[in-house]
């Protein structure tokens, strides 16, 4: 039988997983029992735009049914957003808490959760630096307490620690080596979300998503719930209810950079017609911002490592970013010391090489 452990213990348990999956399933092991809920639903998000990513860990919820979720958040629900509590002072609110007693405000309970037996969310946004790193829904069944404000308290403190974790696992390179899959996957779906086309490509993409929750389509073809959300993003972009790209970045089974990204079209008559997803090797340009912010360079560290990249010595760094000598020298130490480095070159083949050794030239 499990025990209750408090708030550092469980930090300190989640944050020694090998992987995120394994610290969002450490986290469902131990969590229930300090916030006590019934489902639950984790998810990484990218950090740059706030969308979910991979990987995605579902409790007790039906399949199928989390992409129906994502639709109100995108298109009805203004009640707790999670792109609000991104920004918000404290990144963590409870449904029932935040109407009052009237959850019945809320599209989404309307319509997704009490149809579903369920009586209260609380929701938190994991986030470090002011950049969201993951997103996390605790679910409540009618008859259960609605979430108090200790809870929400509890659980407010599990946030940025979290996040730190799930940024830190960019650092983990990718041993695939080139196997010729660099092509560009495409999928069409229609207005309604269904998917109705897909190229070879992106079937062989689907190929290396990791596990999570997915949905089954017409073409047999079974779609993530991160790549669908992008194609929802995306319409909800273009009716103007949503703001930014839908853009993100993800690791395959294999820990292979991928990026995902998606429009959404219009008809000649003006109407929104299909949304195309594309998915693709991510270009180095896109993963160097997340393994920077995995080793928590500041933005000077980051340009002084690229200066030392393109081989400039300590002088010329130092004309080129109006800074001493010295100064540069302490950068440069700073910086060997956050990576483990002891050179240069090591430098330049830890953050720039290891991570990209399986790709194309053509895609640097």
């Amino acid at each position: 039988m499990l025990t209750v452990i408090g708030r550092e213990e469980l930090i300190s348990r989640a944050t020694r997983a090998e992987t995120p999956q394994t610290m969002f399933a450490t986290l469902a092991t131990h969590l229930r029992r300090a916030v006590p809920y019934d489902a639950a639903v984790w998810r990484a998000t990218d950090p740059e735009t706030g969308m979910m990513t991979s990987p995605i860990l579902t409790e007790n919820i039906e399949e199928g049914s989390c992409a129906l979720y994502w639709e109100y958040e995108l298109f009805t629900e203004r009640i707790n957003l999670f792109r609000d509590l991104a920004r918000a002072p404290v990144p963590v609110a409870g449904l029932w808490e935040s109407t009052g007693g009237e959850p019945s405000h809320s599209s989404l309970y309307n319509g997704f959760l009490a149809p579903r037996g369920v009586h209260d969310e609380l929701r938190a946004v994991l986030r470090v630096d002011g950049r969201p790193h993951g997103f996390v829904s605790l679910f409540r069944t009618k008859g259960r307490a609605p979430f108090s404000t200790a809870e929400r308290r509890f659980i407010e403190g599990l946030a940025t620690p979290i996040a730190r974790r799930l940024r830190s696992y960019a650092k983990q390179p990718s041993h695939q080596t080139a196997d010729g899959l660099i092509g560009t996957g495409l999928l069409l779906f229609d207005p309604g979300g269904a998917l109705i086309s897909a190229n070879d490509d992106a079937r062989r993409y689907l190929e290396e998503m990791p596990e999570g929750p997915t949905a089954v389509t017409a073409l047999g073809i079974r779609i993530p719930l991160w790549v669908h959300g992008t194609a929802m993003r995306a319409r909800a972009i273009a009716e103007e209810r949503e703001h930014g790209t839908a853009r993100i970045r993800m690791r395959s089974r294999t820990g292979r950079w991928l990026v995902c990204h998606a429009t959404c079209l219009r008809e000649a008559s003006g109407m929104l017609g299909v949304a195309a997803v594309v998915i693709e090797r991510a270009p180095i340009s896109d993963v160097t911002p997340l393994i920077v912010q995995a080793y928590e360079l500041s933005e000077r560290e980051l340009e002084v490592t690229q200066c030392v990249a393109r081989g400039l010595s300590t002088r010329r760094i130092a004309g080129e970013l109006h800074l001493s000598p010295h100064t540069v020298r302490d950068h440069i130490k700073a910086i060997f010391e956050k990576l483990g480095v002891s050179s240069r070159g090591e430098l330049v083949g830890k953050l720039f090489t290891e991570y990209y050794e399986s790709l194309d030239p053509g895609l640097s």
